[in-house]
């Protein structure tokens, strides 16, 4: 492994990326505010199943498939960004649920689970993210091949965002909590988190690079 010192400055330039306001913080934010609470967490917790495919990539060294053919990257890119598009339509335009309240809530749960890890693993920005950002801590001359290193410094990495994802997530909750819990204002918040979801989608698909 790295020197401890090597370890710790990767904790802390992890640490400082994982604040830093992205699209990550703004889909959790999305489904909490479209699903509640419990959707929320279960969308946070499938964005980071979801990156270990990443993890693993870049363990293996298949991430760098992305650069070297861009159509790969491109074709991953606009699925990902049309999948983004069509579960903010479908957030958008769906009805208030006429299930029991902890069964419509498991169901949506559910729902954003399946639908995260997807949104995730279509996310190509991720695998960049990795390929960029790990090589710069691991060591050569460590005991630990190249891989375990790839391996555990994503790991970590995925930790510490997929911790400030929670924490967006229950910031998302109390704000919607003060808010008068009525049917329609429980469709407004459905819609807007719609909404956002389909201009992250657009965004993703118009973005260059």
């Amino acid at each position: 492994m790295p020197s401890f010192d090597v370890l710790l400055a990767f904790i802390v330039t992890t640490a400082l990326f994982s604040v830093l306001p992205g699209p990550s913080m703004l889909y959790a934010a999305a489904r909490t505010m479209a699903g509640g609470r419990q959707a929320g967490l279960m969308a946070a917790l499938g964005l980071h199943l979801g990156a270990y495919v990443h993890v693993a990539a870049a363990a293996a060294g298949l991430s760098v498939l992305f650069h070297a053919v861009p159509i790969v990257y491109a074709g991953v890119k606009l699925a990902g960004a049309l999948y983004l598009i069509w579960l903010g339509i479908t957030l958008f335009r769906a009805r208030q649920s006429t299930d029991a309240g902890t069964t419509g809530a498991t169901r949506s749960a559910r729902q954003a689970f399946a639908q995260s890890i997807t949104v995730e693993v279509l996310n190509p920005k991720t695998a960049l993210f990795f390929l960029a950002f790990l090589p710069q801590f691991v060591d050569g001359a460590a005991s630990f091949p190249l891989w375990l290193q790839f391996a555990i410094l994503g790991t970590v990495a995925n930790i510490l965002f997929g911790l400030v994802d929670i924490v967006v997530v229950m910031l998302a909750t109390v704000i919607i909590g003060r808010l008068k819990r009525s049917s329609g204002v429980q469709r407004l918040m459905r819609r807007v988190g719609g909404a956002i979801l389909v201009g992250m989608g657009v965004h993703l698909a118009l973005q260059r690079g």
